[in-house]
């Protein structure tokens, strides 16, 4: 008994070792957003930093967030919620004071991940507790070769990919049909954004989502957090590759994983925060406006965004979706085996990538966006021979969108945006990336 708990004490402290802590002085951000008791939110950074081992992956000045997600775990819900905040987001940053090799910053208009260069990581949850409202508990921050060894701790994650990928600038080059990836492919499919989909960073975000509901998958099915071994050998080998706040502890930690046991796949979700095209940059996003507001207050208070009071399952994905996706003479078709591409005669520009975008977190697979040369008079899901209960499955999700069959059409659908594209049915109305539905980890296409 004395021998398994001196084991046991040198293991706590040979992963407490591990642990690289940052101080954040949270009270110097002034008055901060209320805390929920029972719920947690915590700011996952996955850095871009380039030097020592992650020079491999190219040049770049300073810090920034290659991605940035708000993890609200709540426990006594049995649900959790993971946010993405797109890189490319304008939003009103606020003054950051000099912080060791970081100049500080006046307040200004900027991207959102661009605080972490001015301020570090401090600066950084500043400006995303001010800009949404939601009290931040904790920061972990992952880099390019931290991220490979969670990928390889776990013996790589399986994912179905529907395509040949090859991406040079993202060293990244698969075979189409379930691949095992490991750290260093996984890597690639996160960052990849010229082999696969429009090359838009919110199309990336869509893959990472899916990805990272795989990887989930892989977590909360195996023994990794049944068994205390296990879970001890995972969190050694998570904490060697991560930054934290210095009141993230190993118990802190042990107490998410141990919390995350009673939390069904469905009811973890991803989202993206609604968006739209700036107005004054083409190349930059801003809020899409009251539906980011009201995800952010949701969250804030802890609430439920997908609208199904049922914590037994079933929220995120299809939820909410008014015509059930099964047309074609009641043949059921999943939203992984339906490919689509969208084209845009709406008129708005980049709608086309936000309805992509929605598909893609829906679990669609996207494979084009553009603009048609033909505009219908109303919103239209054209099919080939054979393929009508794949534009039915689109359809449904759609307020208004009928279908027709166009004979040249192989096995991808498309969807044209009409005049009278009113949005999908699970979202608040907007143009497709404007609701706060998302998709679940059990969504994750792992087998093809």
């Amino acid at each position: 008994m004395i021998g398994s708990s001196l084991t046991a004490y040198a293991a706590y402290y040979d992963i407490y070792g591990n642990i690289n802590q940052e101080d954040v002085d949270t009270d110097a951000f002034g008055d901060r957003p209320s805390r929920v008791e029972g719920a947690l939110n915590i700011m996952v950074i996955g850095s871009d930093v380039r030097t020592g081992e992650n020079a491999n992956y190219g040049e770049a000045e300073g810090e920034r967030p290659d991605s940035l997600i708000i993890a609200h775990i709540s426990p006594e819900n049995r649900r959790a919620t993971m946010i993405n905040l797109p890189r490319d987001l304008m939003v009103d940053l606020p003054a950051c004071e000099a912080n060791g090799d970081h100049p500080g910053m006046q307040a200004q208009r900027g991207m959102i991940n661009s605080a972490m260069s001015f301020g570090g990581v401090q600066c950084q949850w500043k400006a995303v507790e001010q800009i949404t409202g939601i009290h931040i508990d904790h920061f972990v921050s992952v880099d390019f070769t931290g991220f490979k060894g969670i990928v390889d701790s776990l013996g790589g994650v399986k994912m179905c990919i529907p395509e040949p990928i090859d991406d040079d600038k993202a060293k990244l080059h698969l075979e189409a049909g379930e691949q095992v990836l490991n750290g260093e492919e996984a890597l690639g499919y996160m960052r990849s954004r010229y082999g696969q989909g429009d090359g838009t960073d919110t199309a990336r975000i869509g893959r990472q989502q899916e990805f990272l509901g795989a990887m989930l998958n892989e977590v909360m099915q195996g023994d990794v957090l049944t068994s205390p071994a296990n879970l001890t050998g995972f969190l050694g080998s998570v904490t060697e590759t991560m930054t934290t706040d210095d009141e993230l502890t190993l118990e802190v930690m042990t107490d998410i994983a141990v919390a995350m046991r009673e939390v069904d796949l469905n009811n973890v979700n991803f989202v993206t925060v609604p968006n739209g095209q700036d107005p004054a940059d083409p190349n930059r996003l801003v809020f899409s406006e009251p539906q980011a507001s009201e995800l952010f207050d949701a969250i804030a208070k802890d609430e439920d965004i997908t609208g199904d009071d049922d914590q037994g399952g079933g929220g995120g994905g299809g939820g909410g979706n008014g015509g059930g996706g099964g047309g074609g003479g009641g043949q059921k078709v999943e939203p992984g085996d339906v490919s689509v591409e969208v084209l845009n005669g709406q008129g708005t520009p980049n709608l086309a990538d936000q309805v992509g975008q929605w598909l893609t977190t829906e679990g669609f697979q996207v494979v084009g966006t553009g603009n048609p040369e033909v505009i219908p008079e109303q919103s239209t899901v054209y099919y080939g021979p054979g393929q009508e209960a794949h534009a039915e499955a689109i359809a449904s999700e759609a307020v208004n969108a009928t279908t027709e069959e166009n004979p040249a059409l192989g096995d991808t659908v498309q969807l044209v945006l009409a005049a009278d594209w009113e949005g999908f049915t699970s979202t608040s109305g907007g143009g497709g990336g404007g609701g706060v539905e998302g998709t679940s980890a059990a969504d994750a296409k792992q087998e093809c």
